[in-house]
């Protein structure tokens, strides 16, 4: 089996405006973030298909599995508040302390298996702009991220 996904690295002025609009906010978002102790500060916004868009940033703890990510907060959020309108965009920043990531910071494993339950649910990808100063990662879909992802498939018949 071989796997291939297509990752464009652009700069951030060759974005749509609707897209530089959501990166801007994801940056935004960094400041609101709760990180003590790693000092890592990430900000993400989530666009719907309606237009409505979802913020969130990572929330730690001292007790690391109570913590939440920034994509999951934004995609939780926006589940809650409209269930039934897809997500169709998520931009993803970071900040080691006051600047802000040279490359692109990737979503964790927990966020990739979150949004690609959405992609499957909504039967539609989602796409992710992953914000660093060198460019912008754009992908066309979150499954492009995590190709073997967890589904519902993968349960047994009840």
């Amino acid at each position: 089996m071989e796997i291939h996904i297509t990752v464009d690295c652009v700069p951030f002025d060759a974005l749509s405006e609707d897209d530089r609009m959501l990166v801007e906010q994801a940056k935004a978002m960094t400041s609101t973030s709760y990180a003590p102790y790693s000092n890592f500060h990430v900000g993400a916004a989530l666009r719907l298909k309606d237009g409505q868009i979802f913020t969130g940033s990572n929330q730690e703890n001292a007790a690391f599995g109570m913590s939440l990510c920034a994509e999951r907060t934004a995609f939780f959020a926006a589940s809650a508040q409209c269930p039934t309108v897809p997500p169709v965009t998520i931009a993803i920043a970071a900040r080691a302390g006051e600047e802000f990531t040279v490359a692109p910071v990737s979503p964790c494993g927990a966020c990739r298996q979150a949004l690609a339950e959405s992609e499957a649910r909504f039967h539609q990808p989602i796409r992710v702009l992953l914000y660093g100063q060198s460019c912008v990662y754009v992908v066309q879909s979150i499954t492009d991220l995590l190709p073997l992802n967890f589904d519902g498939s993968s349960l047994p018949a009840c």
